[in-house]
C-alpha cells in the first residue's frame, strides 16, 4: 500500500494553490489533491467529453460558445452516469488516506470536484471541434 501512495503522490505532482494553517480541510484537500488530479487528467476529461458528445449525438457544434458552455454544465449536472465516470477518473488517483478524508465529506467534496471540472472544461470549449 505504501508504494502505491508514494507513487500516486509523486505522479500527481505538487500542490496547486496555497495551503495554510487557516485553510479548512476541504480547501487543503482541494489544493493538495483535487487540483493536481484535475490538471493531470485534463486531456482524458476533454477526450471523455468529446466522446460523450459523439456517442450521445449531442447537438453541440452548431451552437455559440456561450451555449456550448451551458451544454457542458448541464451535461455534467444531469447525466449521473457520466458524472460518476468523471468522479471515478478522479477518485482512482486518491491514496487510501485521501479516500478516507473524501468519504467523510464526500457530498461537499463532490460539489467542489464537479464545479472545478465544469469550469476547466468550459475554459477549454475551443478544444471541442468537429472531428
Amino acid at each position: 500500500m505504501n508504494k502505491r501512495n508514494t507513487f500516486i503522490r509523486e505522479f500527481r505532482g505538487q500542490t496547486i494553490g496555497s495551503v495554510t494553517t487557516q485553510s479548512t480541510t476541504e480547501e487543503s484537500f482541494q489544493n493538495e489533491v483535487l487540483r493536481p488530479i484535475l490538471k493531470l487528467q485534463n486531456d482524458l476529461f476533454v477526450a471523455s467529453f468529446s466522446n460523450y458528445i459523439t456517442k450521445n449525438k449531442v447537438d453541440f457544434y452548431s451552437h455559440s460558445a456561450d451555449k456550448k458552455t451551458s451544454i457542458i454544465e448541464k451535461t455534467i449536472q444531469k447525466d449521473i452516469k457520466f458524472r460518476n465516470v468523471l468522479k471515478g477518473m478522479i477518485i482512482g488517483l486518491f491514496t487510501a488516506d485521501e479516500y478516507t478524508i473524501y468519504i467523510q465529506n464526500s457530498s461537499n467534496l463532490n460539489k467542489r470536484m464537479m464545479s472545478m471540472l465544469v469550469e476547466r472544461l468550459k475554459s477549454q470549449v475551443q478544444l471541442f471541434e468537429i472531428k
